[in-house]
């Protein structure tokens, strides 16, 4: 068992994930997130999937159980999610929830919410609203202090669309905690929820 928390890259985060769902080998991942367009969030090729793979096999978070051949295609080895690996996607949505500094990495850990319970979810997020507005403020300071000494708006307009940018964010931010406080909007894995939710192994 690793004895540190693993450093995780936003695609290592999302192969995790995917293997909570199925066993799978990496030219399957590869065409799972590319079906499921996860491609829009990361860029994910063939080489960056098989060495996140190796990393997170070197790292104890999965464990190989198979390898197949068809016809005259070289060996594919199947991997399977370990304990730790499982605990490492919590742990990682559980950090980059709240953060409101890297989008890139956000979207991920949206993307992965649901591997934690809905009130944990909602209360990460509130931290996240929290600091969006608390940056909504300083740019609507920063915007009103130039404004007062005549800066020019040609050298703002990067500032304004960073404050309209935080403004949709936020508005998005209290609607999704609105649905979620909803209990009539689903959430998480139960019993009535099939093993492949988006229906791409059929």
């Amino acid at each position: 068992m690793p004895t540190t928390s693993p450093r995780l890259t936003p695609l290592a985060v999302m192969v995790l994930a995917l293997l909570r769902e199925d066993d799978m080998h990496p030219y399957e991942m590869v065409r799972v997130l590319k079906r499921r367009r996860d491609d829009r969030m990361v860029s994910i090729t063939n080489g960056t999937l098989y060495h996140t793979v190796g990393r997170l096999h070197e790292q104890q978070l999965v464990v190989e159980v198979g390898v197949d051949r068809e016809g005259n295609r070289p060996e594919r080895t199947t991997y399977s999610l370990t304990e730790a690996g499982r605990g490492a996607v919590v742990d990682w949505v559980r950090t980059q929830l709240p953060q409101n500094t890297h989008p890139d990495r956000f979207r991920v850990a949206l993307a992965e919410a649901h591997n934690l319970d809905r009130t944990e979810v909602i209360s990460l997020l509130t931290q996240r609203r929290d600091a969006l507005t608390a940056d909504l403020d300083t740019h609507l300071a920063g915007l009103g202090s130039a404004a007062d000494r005549g800066v020019p708006d040609q050298f703002l307009v990067e500032v304004d669309r960073q404050r309209h940018l935080i403004q949709t964010d936020l508005a998005w931010t209290e609607n999704l905690l609105t649905r979620l406080a909803d209990p009539a909007f689903a959430w998480g894995v139960t019993e009535d929820t099939p093993p492949d939710p988006l229906g791409l192994h059929s």
